[in-house]
């Protein structure tokens, strides 16, 4: 059957988007392009919920490459994505982009999307950083709410690498806001995609974002943390965004009962969720696929279904 080109299976996390999206890609002869913040990173597997090396049947691109910590911005990935997309392309393969993090996913694939350039080091991001460390996130996100209200009222004070990125896309005349933000019309930086969202009753989808959290403390989550907090790595994983990780952070160090971290990661990815799901809802252009009740299998033959259907519409 004729497909479209690039398939972005989107969320909010536990819905089962990667399974979804590695199945698509087997049957149709494709690879997987990770569009998730966190699987970028090195060492940060379980807390991720990256699928392991092992169990990957195709594969898989923007996983892995950089170490926590570095400097890693939106404008990097959108860069590293669409080389990925384009050699798929080139290669006459399906790309299938699976993640929740939204922003990532207009950057690899909106028109209109620009950045400022993603080194991993300017002048303007060095200044930016020092001037951070001399006057406090506090009061450089005053600085951004002066400058530009409406990004600063998406970023969290003390999300440091946030309020630096923010700033840095003003010196180049983008606002972070307006990146953030789905305007009132898109189109496709690829012709030929195609977006299938994943949706469950909340209730099956906190159920399932309980589960995966138990599943992994048993996997190991604990000690993953412990081996990047000896690589020097506390900062990282104290970050804002680095839910699954910051909670843990005091059981080892300080002795804080796990029970409470545990209770505590549940709560900020129930919270994620459905962030996650307000973002992708105001995207008009993704199909919605309701999952509750389904198995993999079956979820991945009604997405197969979609597919095979918008090939004749």
């Amino acid at each position: 059957m004729t497909v479209p080109r690039i398939v972005a299976i989107v969320g909010p996390t536990a819905v089962g988007k990667s399974a979804v999206a590695e199945g698509v890609a087997v049957a149709l002869g494709g690879e997987v392009v990770s569009a998730d913040s966190m699987q970028v990173y090195r060492g940060m597997d379980i807390g991720t919920a990256k699928t392991p090396a092992a169990q990957r049947r195709v594969a898989h691109h923007c996983l892995d490459l950089v170490t926590p910590g570095d400097a890693y911005s939106v404008a990097c990935y959108q860069r590293d994505a669409r080389r990925a997309i384009e050699s798929l392309l080139a290669r006459d393969r399906l790309a299938v982009l699976a993640g929740g993090t939204g922003l990532y996913v207009r950057a690899a694939l909106d028109e209109g999307m620009a950045f400022p350039p993603g080194d991993l080091s300017t002048p303007v991001r060095d200044e930016l950083e020092r001037r951070a460390e001399q006057i406090g996130s506090q009061a450089l996100h005053a600085e951004l709410a002066r400058l530009d209200p409406r990004s600063a009222a998406l970023i969290h004070p003390n999300n440091t690498r946030r309020v630096v990125r923010a700033l840095e896309m003003l010196e180049a005349e983008v606002s972070y806001a307006e990146a953030a933000t789905p305007p009132a019309e898109r189109t496709y930086h690829y012709p030929g995609t195609m977006a299938i969202g994943l949706t469950m009753d909340r209730s099956e989808l906190y159920a399932r974002i309980d589960r995966r959290v138990d599943a992994m403390l048993d996997a190991g989550l604990l000690d993953e943390v412990r081996a990047l907090l000896d690589q020097g790595l506390r900062d990282a994983l104290t970050a804002t965004q680095a839910i699954g990780y910051k909670e843990f952070v005091p059981v080892i160090e300080d002795g804080a009962p796990v029970e409470e971290a545990v209770a505590a990661v549940k709560q900020a990815t129930r919270r994620y969720a459905k962030r996650q799901l307000t973002w992708f809802r105001a995207d008009p252009r993704i199909v919605w696929l309701d999952v509750t009740g389904m198995d993999a299998p079956a979820v991945l033959l009604a997405a197969l279904d979609l597919l095979e259907s918008s090939a004749h519409t």
